[in-house]
């Protein structure tokens, strides 16, 4: 890939992360943990820490320092999933309790907010438009609300290969992940994981102003992860007929340990080169290639891509409906 002189890029070694990076359910700030573009619309784009976030974490804190900020963290993190989970829980039992019966379409009323499938086909469908116009300008201010890395030096290939991999690994945190979570626990558990999602975007960074207030909500989402990203890579698969190969070889090559699948899924059933080297304000994360063939992607493989999501939230759909029926 090539960057244009109007940023000035350091290459530096690409070290694979302790935590995974994986977005929130609307939006998100991403400071730091750089090695994912990940959506899950409105859109989850990485923006600068904000003031009133917790002070820096210097390198010489004391073993007990951060201890005690990894309990703040993760009793930061409890509250908000009970909040979110207890809230979305007594709803539900307020609407089975008034409507009785018909209370499952209120309860899928009240789920579908969280199910954000729709919005990140129309924040990557821009992207395709402007390219197929040759409107280069208008295809890095598309893709850069949708990505993390620095776009203003984008080629046409890089701004339709960082979609391809935005949407691809999106399909786990915007639609496989929710809809596993609410058919295991129903609206109170897609809001919980919601909630972790997004801690995780807030505060779990890996670098030192968040490697310790994040911990828990790091991992907290790596684990809550760790299913739908294998299921959500596996549907791909079969959405795209192919790319199984590349699913297995490729899917740990991610830094994050959920990433990695449903982009090696993609990349497998396109047949391009995902990933690789990657400007992240102003220096460049050396990351291993994801898949084989050309990495000169275009519209038509962003297009393909989206055909590809598409048909993968169908049989996921197809999939809940089952699980709903037979219970």
């Amino acid at each position: 890939m090539s960057y244009a002189t109007s940023i000035e890029v350091t290459a530096i070694p690409y070290e694979p992360r302790t935590f995974t990076q994986l977005g929130p359910g609307l939006r998100r700030c991403n400071a730091g943990r750089e090695g994912r573009d990940q959506v899950t619309p409105v859109v989850d784009r990485r923006t600068e820490t904000k003031s009133y976030y917790p002070t820096e974490e210097p390198d010489h804190l004391t073993s007990a320092q951060r201890r005690r900020r990894r309990l703040l963290g993760a009793v930061t993190l409890v509250a908000g999933v009970a909040l979110a989970a207890g809230t979305a829980w007594l709803a539900e039992r307020g609407l089975r309790a008034t409507f009785g019966a018909p209370a499952w379409l209120a309860v899928a009323l009240l789920a579908w907010p969280g199910l954000a499938q729709r919005s990140l086909d129309d924040h990557v469908r821009p992207v395709a438009a402007a390219l197929e116009r040759g409107d280069l300008a208008a295809a890095r201010a598309a893709v850069g609300r949708i990505v993390g890395r620095d776009t203003a030096a984008l080629d046409r290939a890089g701004v339709a290969r960082a979609a391809v991999e935005s949407l691809a690994e999106s399909f786990c945190d915007a639609v496989a992940a929710p809809l596993f979570w609410l058919l295991l626990l129903g609206p109170a558990g897609l809001w919980g994981y919601k909630a972790i999602n997004t801690a995780d975007s807030l505060i779990g960074h890996r670098e030192p102003r968040w490697r310790a207030f994040g911990w828990a909500a790091a991992r907290t989402d790596d684990l809550a992860n760790w299913l739908p990203a294998r299921w959500g890579g596996a549907l791909l698969c079969v959405a795209g007929a192919g790319g199984w190969r590349v699913l297995w070889r490729d899917s740990r090559r991610h830094a994050s340990p959920n990433a990695g699948w449903t982009e090696a899924a993609m990349a497998g059933v396109l047949g391009v080169r995902l990933a690789g080297p990657v400007a992240y304000d102003g220096a460049v994360a050396d990351k291993p290639w994801i898949g084989d063939g050309r990495a000169d992607l275009d519209a038509r493989d962003l297009r393909r891509a989206l055909v590809v999501y598409r048909r993968g939230c169908l049989l996921l759909w197809c999939l809940a409906g089952a699980v709903a029926w037979a219970r």
